[in-house]
């Protein structure tokens, strides 16, 4: 993981436990004899990123609706800190900090997990866009229950879902980065095949409703035309808003999908893109960032806005 991750080291269960007691119940010996839970429990889960979010980044009030997405907590602590990393090339190597810094996550989901590290490891602002009406409720509540991200997160619904920018992006707005972790397949059939799947490799039994421990609904899961198709829209509206954004950035699942994605980013005349592989034990996934401006405008988009 990233050198700045805090979820580098193995997870110190007492301390967790310390700080959410209600650990307490899911943490067993794993097959090694060391302190673990079962990654197939779906409570399981979410009683460890309760308690991670609350002993890292002071969040005490976290919840999602059942069946919604509760991502890993260290694997997008690690975008999170990579595309830092991006924005610090053009700030004489030194990662902008504090509010100054404004990033927008697309499909920000009822977890709202990007912009709650962000803005505790940062001190960044985050706008969220959302699609689904249960998950902007329930993230927008939860923001409100925690005092350490008063004004540091606003909320917005995405009315048209084939639309990325368009709704979201206000006239003369500005965001230093764009962050998005798109849906995975191409419809709901895939996904639930995918759901099984990953239940088999977690020792779930052959059932034919599948269960995830981490969750997810349609919009989280699938899109028409999965990852690729998601991306190619999202790249061809990023043009329209280009001189308003420093950097757009997306995770990518699938390796097959980073060829099209370059492709996509030709056409639509990006002039610089970033790669970066990142991995979380045996799952591997790659941050591709773009942008519309020369390295000369990012400097002085830099020294206008980053103190």
């Amino acid at each position: 993981m990233h050198p700045r991750n805090p979820h580098n080291a193995r997870y110190d269960f007492p301390q967790l436990i310390a700080q959410s007691p209600a650990l307490a119940a899911f943490v067993v010996p794993n097959p090694a004899g060391d302190q673990s839970i079962d990654f197939a429990n779906p409570a399981a889960v979410k009683a460890l990123n309760r308690a991670l979010l609350k002993q890292f980044y002071g969040v005490s009030q976290w919840d999602v609706p059942a069946g919604y997405l509760c991502p890993p907590i260290p694997g997008r602590a690690d975008y999170l800190h990579y595309a830092a990393d991006l924005l610090a090339e053009d700030h004489a190597g030194v990662v902008p900090r504090d509010k100054a810094v404004q990033v927008l996550d697309v499909g920000v989901g009822a977890n709202c997990v990007y912009p709650i590290i962000g803005s505790q490891a940062y001190g960044w602002r985050f706008v969220g866009s959302e699609v689904d009406t249960v998950a902007l409720k329930s993230a927008r509540t939860m923001v409100a229950a925690n005092p350490v991200l008063t004004g540091r997160i606003d909320l917005r619904q995405q009315t048209h879902a084939a639309y990325v920018f368009d709704g979201i992006v206000k006239p003369r707005e500005e965001f230093d980065l764009v962050m998005c972790n798109p849906p995975f397949h191409s419809s709901a059939e895939q996904a639930a095949e995918g759901s099984r799947r990953k239940g088999r490799n977690l020792g779930y039994p052959k059932t034919p409703e599948p269960v995830l421990n981490f969750g997810g609904q349609n919009s989280e899961l699938w899109c028409e035309g999965g990852e690729e198709g998601f991306l190619r829209r999202m790249v061809a509206q990023s043009v329209a808003v280009g001189q308003q954004v420093l950097w757009f950035s997306t995770l990518i699942s699938k390796k097959e999908t980073l060829p099209s994605i370059y492709h996509f980013l030709k056409l639509a005349g990006s002039p610089e893109t970033r790669t970066i592989s990142m991995s979380q034990g045996q799952k591997v996934s790659r941050l591709v960032a773009w942008t519309f401006q020369t390295p000369e405008q990012r400097q002085a988009w830099a020294a206008r806005r980053w103190k």
